[in-house]
Parts: C-alpha cells; sequence; structure tokens
C-alpha cells in the first residue's frame, strides 16, 4: 500500500493519541475510541473519502483543544475569581 495519504493519516493517529493523554474520561478510554475509529476506516482506498476523513480528525483535533483551553480557563478563573467575593 503506496498511498501518497498514508503520512498523513500516521501523523493524524499519533497527533490525536497525544492529545487524548488528557481527555476527561481518561486516555485508555480516548485511545480504544481512537483505534476503533481508524479501524473501522482501515479499508478505504478512495483518495478524497481519505481526505474527507482527514479532514473530520482534524476537527475533532479542534475540538479537543477547545475543550482543554476552556478546562484551563475555568480552573483559573475558580481560582482567582472566586464567587462571592467581591473587592
Amino acid at each position: 500500500m503506496a498511498n501518497p495519504l498514508r503520512s498523513e493519516v500516521v501523523r493524524l493517529y499519533k497527533d490525536l493519541l497525544y492529545l487524548g493523554r488528557e481527555y476527561p474520561k481518561g486516555a485508555d478510554y480516548f485511545k480504544d475510541r481512537l483505534k476503533m475509529a481508524f479501524l473501522k476506516n482501515k479499508g478505504v482506498t478512495d483518495p478524497e473519502k481519505i481526505k474527507e476523513l482527514i479532514g473530520r480528525g482534524e476537527y475533532v483535533i479542534k475540538e479537543l483543544e477547545a475543550l482543554y483551553y476552556l478546562r484551563k480557563y475555568r480552573a483559573m478563573k475558580q481560582r482567582y475569581y472566586e464567587e462571592g467575593k467581591k473587592e
């Protein structure tokens, strides 16, 4: 399988695996779901369909990053702006 998109798929998998380390339900849960999703689409050979799936994976990356930024923002806000505390 000398598919030119293979390197993009592998990069996407590695990026998602890296981001999944901090997933709220746990890294093992995320890793299992990620593996199932990639294995489900293992037989796809159409380059256009592969590009569409890569686009979907990149969207998931953006959503995960937004989730993590929001979680950090909420923690910071809770830490520095306690409710009921008026200056």
